[in-house]
């Protein structure tokens, strides 16, 4: 290469050296807050230790005592970092209380986090099922979905506390003891909530490998009920017109439908008739899970049910089709895919790729969205066969996704988003 008059001559090996400091900063990806990352490490011993307990309290769906023992456990742990906590009665019976846990701050951004602690396990699976780890996986009821998510909020909270982080106007902790349901118990609260914050992420488990949810389906549930007329079942069968028989019937409707896939699927969750063994059946009902992208597309369900029930093979049956709806979708949307891109920012700074998907499982974050608040949900630990005897989270994400949430909250707080019109 020619130099200029003047220019002092290098070795070509520190010249090299040199040339590879200068552009070494550029070529470098984001760094990590290494005092934030460390903390996460150092909290992990007493988060997996909390996990354990609280997987060990059966809570499912309208267990309120096991409701309560699981609130009373991160009540104390919220309070002690200085948050109001309020427990709000569940608005219908039957049900736990929920919990808002908020923090002040002395900065703009109003963020909020709901998770809830409700699973989809009955009363004595702990006992039979309890807490246990092999190699990098927890098992237990309701380990992912979701109290793996919820204590990551908690220890998140702490840490930023305890390291003097107060860049936010308002920081709120929702935990709801409904979501397996619908959420029937939180409905209006979580409506006040979403229209009172600027964004809502979501505590609910990641997709393997390590993914968020940028999309979710609706879930709605279909009751199909047949009134037929009871008779004795060996002296006059002929008198009975048997419900459970045109019922039958009816799921061939039902067996139209996908079972499986990313768009419209229904699939038969519980099916009921009779009342003896001896006795004609009167009654029958079988109700049909739908989950869907498309809102249009419950009502294309609706129709093919209603028409089905128009014509009974069993004579003097009649058929009636209800529907309970549960959560809409979440869409694929701008909103999310940006908070899902600060995200894998974010992400990077660990040497992490974030990838991110959608699935089936509906949640809050489509009410939120339907309020025009900027929802992120999966932000839990990753994990996999939910509501089965299965389920598991990989404890090798526990701390990045602590890391994740933690750097999160720290960088819509710089960086407000920004409520829409939906």
């Amino acid at each position: 290469m020619m130099r200029s008059v003047g220019q002092k001559w290098m070795p070509l090996g520190l010249a090299l050296v040199v040339a590879t400091a200068a552009v070494a900063p550029a070529m470098a990806g984001p760094r990590r807050d290494e005092g934030l990352w460390k903390a996460a490490e150092a909290a992990r011993p007493e988060q997996l230790k909390l996990l354990e307990t609280l997987v060990n309290i059966d809570s499912g769906t309208g267990d309120v005592e096991g409701g309560r023992r699981v609130l009373d456990v991160l009540a104390l742990r919220l309070e002690a970092l200085g948050a109001r906590v309020e427990r709000v009665p569940a608005e219908i019976p039957g049900l736990p209380d929920n919990l808002v846990a908020t923090l002040k701050g002395k900065g703009k951004a109003k963020i909020l986090m709901i998770g809830h602690i409700d699973t989809v396990f009955e009363p004595g699976t702990a006992a039979k099922w309890p807490y246990s780890v092999s190699g990098d996986r927890a098992t237990g009821p309701g380990v992912g979905d979701e109290k793996g998510g919820v204590i990551q909020a908690v220890v998140a909270l702490e840490i930023l506390t305890a390291r003097g982080f107060r860049n936010y106007d308002t920081l709120t902790l929702l935990l709801e003891t409904s979501e397996e349901r619908g959420s029937p118990g939180t409905r209006a609260l979580i409506d006040r909530l979403v229209k009172s914050h600027e964004v809502e992420l979501n505590l609910e488990p990641g997709d393997a490998p390590d993914k968020v949810t940028v999309w979710r389906k609706g879930s709605s549930t279909f009751n199909i009920d047949v009134k037929g007329r009871p008779a004795h079942a060996g002296v006059a069968p002929q008198n009975g017109r048997n419900a459970a028989t045109e019922l039958v019937h009816q799921l061939a409707a039902v067996e139209t439908l996908p079972k499986s896939g990313d768009g419209l699927t229904a699939n038969l969750t519980i099916l009921q008739a009779g009342s003896r063994y001896n006795i004609i059946p009167e009654n029958a009902r079988a109700q049909i899970n739908v989950r869907i992208r498309d809102k249009a597309d419950l009502d294309r369900v609706q129709a093919l049910f209603e028409e089905s029930a128009r014509n009974t093979k069993v004579p003097d049956t009649k058929v009636t089709v209800s529907r309970e709806n549960s959560f809409p979708p979440l869409p694929d949307n701008p909103h999310t895919e940006a908070l899902a891109g600060r995200a894998k920012a974010i992400y990077a700074e660990l040497g992490r790729e974030l990838g991110t998907g959608g699935n089936g499982g509906a949640s809050e974050s489509a009410l939120a969205h339907e309020a025009g608040t900027p929802a992120l949900d999966g932000l839990g630990p990753v994990g996999g066969d939910f509501h089965t005897d299965k389920e598991w989270i990989d404890l090798t994400t526990i701390t990045p996704r602590t890391y994740l949430l933690m750097r999160m909250i720290q960088d819509l707080s710089a960086r407000p988003a920004k409520r829409f019109t939906p």
